[in-house]
């Protein structure tokens, strides 16, 4: 009623003695924190792509909805490239593969001018369109010289694409020693598919870190979406999110409790499983202290707010849930440490294979030192190098989560392979 008075903690309004209630534009300021999971020390308010090694970034402190769209965007827009992608790069495959078939073989338009149209045709949106997420994330990796496996993509299939496109375009530039069969050999079924398979591989690990990311929202799950304030007129029902510490909170037979706080009148017993893998239910009398998430039993009660928001335990759960997926086991900069090495070593390799295929090479020799050099570049791509490792723990943690194993980091879960002996002093905890 008076939206002059803003005050930096809860309580009443001292004109009109209202309860003060949270500024819709106080918690949109509250922004998400996105950070990579490869590079935990990339973080930025908003979601985008990793300066180093491209990857999406994702959320660092876990919510209800925080970065779910983002996510199911980037696995629909990955998904719709990988069909459209692949539906244009079939034919390109078969037609370019259609001469070593038999039947086909001897087929005139197998190598005629047209074939080779229809292969460029189809295979310009497919690079250029459905690939151009590997192009920028292997420019970026250029310009931070951050070199990982879109380097490598981007460079094999850029190569071959472009070196196709000039003998299709441009072919008097080339020396006769490199026609054949009427034209300069082209190479669009390599860079069409390449990029397909890029797009299923990256397609799968988007949605593997959809299906991770559940166990999170699970947990999140657990807090009722609403509560009841005791207020001078009566309950009313508000969302969660408007609770502040001091309210005082309904909760009704069969309930969830909605934040932590001390019991202020009433009895009952409280499921408390979530928490301490207890299956029997708690007895709860005035001045016990219940936790959000926990559900209540056939009594009601009267609660007293007194940590609400990222301050509850069952919040504290869930980011530390968050955090440990976006950790790095010490592992991991092992891999980081050979991938630095690796990529610029495949690229000199290339340039080396290029030179002696030139050298040595028989005519033509430079079609056969491009198509070589160009198989370095794509065959050497690290990509299980770079991902396995931080997939590896979001999987691990995330399933982990969803049987009740809460992970603190990823050191401790790459710790955990050395354990040999387990100690427990309490019984009905463990499974």
């Amino acid at each position: 009623m008076c939206p002059g008075m803003e005050s930096d903690k809860p309580g009443d309004c001292p004109k009109c003695g209202m309860a003060l209630e949270r500024n819709p534009a106080w918690v949109a300021a509250e922004k998400t924190i996105y950070t990579c999971p490869m590079h935990p020390e990339i973080q930025q308010d908003h979601p985008g792509d990793c300066p180093q090694c491209g990857m999406a970034l994702e959320p660092k402190t876990a919510s209800a909805s925080a970065g779910e769209e983002d996510d199911n965007a980037e696995l629909r827009d990955m998904t719709r490239r990988l069909w459209i992608g692949g539906a244009l790069a079939l034919p390109v495959f078969v037609l370019a593969m259609a001469h070593l078939i038999p039947a086909l073989g001897h087929e005139s338009w197998v190598m005629s001018d047209a074939s080779r149209w229809i292969q460029f045709a189809l295979s310009t949106p497919v690079v250029l369109w459905a690939g151009w997420p590997f192009f920028r994330r292997g420019w970026r990796s250029l310009v931070t010289w951050h070199l990982n496996m879109f380097t490598l993509i981007a460079i094999g299939v850029g190569t071959a694409f472009v070196y196709s496109a000039v003998a299709m375009l441009s072919p008097g530039i080339f020396p006769p020693a490199m026609q054949s069969h009427g034209g300069v050999g082209i190479h669009f079924e390599a860079a069409a598919v390449i990029v397909v398979l890029v797009l299923l591989g990256q397609a799968l690990e988007l949605r593997a870190r959809s299906r991770t990311g559940s166990a999170i929202k699970t947990l999140l799950n657990l807090a009722p979406p609403i509560a009841r304030r005791i207020a001078k007129s009566g309950d009313e029902e508000i969302p969660l999110e408007q609770v502040h510490a001091g309210d005082l909170l309904r909760v009704r037979p069969g309930d969830k409790v909605p934040v932590d706080g001390v019991i202020t009148e009433g009895r009952s017993s409280v499921e408390e499983s979530m928490i301490t893998g207890e299956s029997l239910p708690v007895e709860k009398n005035v001045g016990d202290k219940v936790t959000g998430g926990t559900v209540n039993g056939t009594g009601g009660f009267i609660v007293r707010a007194e940590k609400v928001g990222r301050d509850t335990l069952l919040a504290q759960i869930v980011n530390m849930v968050a955090e440990a997926q976006c950790s790095r086991a010490p592992i991991q900069g092992m891999a980081d440490k050979v991938a630095g090495y690796f990529v610029p070593a495949v690229v000199a390799m290339a340039i080396l294979t290029f030179a002696l295929w030139m050298w040595f090479g028989p005519e033509p020799r430079l079609v056969f030192a491009i198509v070589n050099a160009v198989a370095v570049l794509i065959i050497a791509c690290p990509c299980a190098l770079g991902l396995a490792t931080p997939m590896s723990i979001m999987v691990g943690v995330g399933r982990g989560a969803q049987e009740g194993v809460l992970m603190k980091s990823a050191e401790a879960l790459e710790r955990l392979e050395k354990i040999t002996t387990l100690i427990v002093d309490k019984t009905g905890t463990l499974t």
